[in-house]
């Protein structure tokens, strides 16, 4: 199958590619108590092969920014077919689609016969444009926005306005842009930064909304990047987006909650053991997803860590 879809995006056969992805019911993974999310650009096929052997606990499969005006449709179709490929996964699988009026809305409907565990909308405005996209998208997935805008920042109190709105990301970058404010203040002492990041966290918290913090472009400075990580975590985060495993690396590490960690790690054991009693090694479990023998393994290994 891999090789059908390299043959097909090397020859930028779009036809080709269209028929390998078949509208497919997948398990919707609904957990949010993920801490790394990995962005993945959708027309990078050897990224998206290696998506269930990557660290990160949160795929983010990139429509938007850092995919061409060319290749944006070749990549809405092989995030199709990689999400029809992975019909139920223990990581949360979002698909980041392009702006409402720059495509976002026929993407979306493209993608409900897929699945994806949430969709995440960049540039939202308002609480009309998060009724008009839940009024489109499936039932059963989850809708993710992305605050970035000065508009959405102004409305940031109104946008929840659904149980299936759960994950608010900081676009730090586009929202100081939208505002006229330097990035230059996009520093670990600047008043205005924690400022915002205390803001965006207790807003969210507030309407029982996850607050993803931003991204941190310059991704081989790690030494920065885990100092962002222990200012978010003594604020109160939980959750970073990333651009390198290595930035998932150092996410999973200080953002572990390690009590919570060895409770789950516990029950999945016991879950995984009382199954295979029975002869049943991949199962799915209401609250802790599709638990399989590589997940039982890696929750024994936690306990025998401890």
């Amino acid at each position: 199958m891999l090789n059908k879809i390299e043959e097909a995006y090397k020859k930028r056969d779009l036809a080709a590619l269209d028929a390998l992805a078949v509208p497919t019911f997948r398990q919707i993974n609904k957990k949010n108590n993920f801490k790394s999310v990995l962005m993945l650009s959708c027309h990078n096929i050897k990224h998206l092969s290696k998506i269930e052997s990557l660290e990160a606990e949160c795929i983010m499969l990139n429509l938007e920014d850092g995919v061409s005006k060319e290749d944006k449709p070749f990549a809405l179709v092989l995030a199709a077919i990689f999400l029809s490929q992975l019909k139920k996964s223990d990581k949360k699988l979002v698909v980041r689609v392009n702006a409402l009026d720059e495509g976002g809305y026929d993407e979306i409907t493209y993608l409900n016969q897929f699945m994806p565990d949430a969709i995440r909308v960049p540039k939202i405005r308002n609480s009309d444009e998060v009724k008009n996209v839940l009024a489109l998208l499936h039932e059963e997935i989850d809708l993710h926005l992305s605050i970035e805008t000065a508009e959405s920042w102004h409305n940031l109190s109104t946008l929840a306005i659904n149980k299936r709105v759960g994950v608010f990301y900081l676009g730090i970058l586009d929202l100081f842009a939208d505002m006229g404010l330097s990035q230059s203040l996009i520093n670990l002492q600047n008043p205005t930064m924690k400022y915002v990041l205390s803001h965006f966290l207790i807003s969210a918290k507030a309407m029982k909304v996850k607050p993803i913090s931003f991204v941190f472009q310059e991704f081989k400075d790690l030494q920065t990047f885990e100092q962002w990580l222990l200012l978010e975590k003594e604020m109160g985060y939980d959750a970073k987006a990333c651009i390198s495993p290595q930035q998932v690396t150092l996410v999973n590490k200080l953002f572990i909650n390690k009590e919570e960690d060895i409770k789950r790690a516990q029950i999945i054991v016991r879950l995984f053991e009382m199954h295979k009693d029975e002869g049943i090694t991949g199962f799915v479990d209401e609250e802790y997803g599709f638990i399989d023998e590589p997940i039982y393994k890696g929750a024994l290994k936690l306990l025998q860590a401890r």
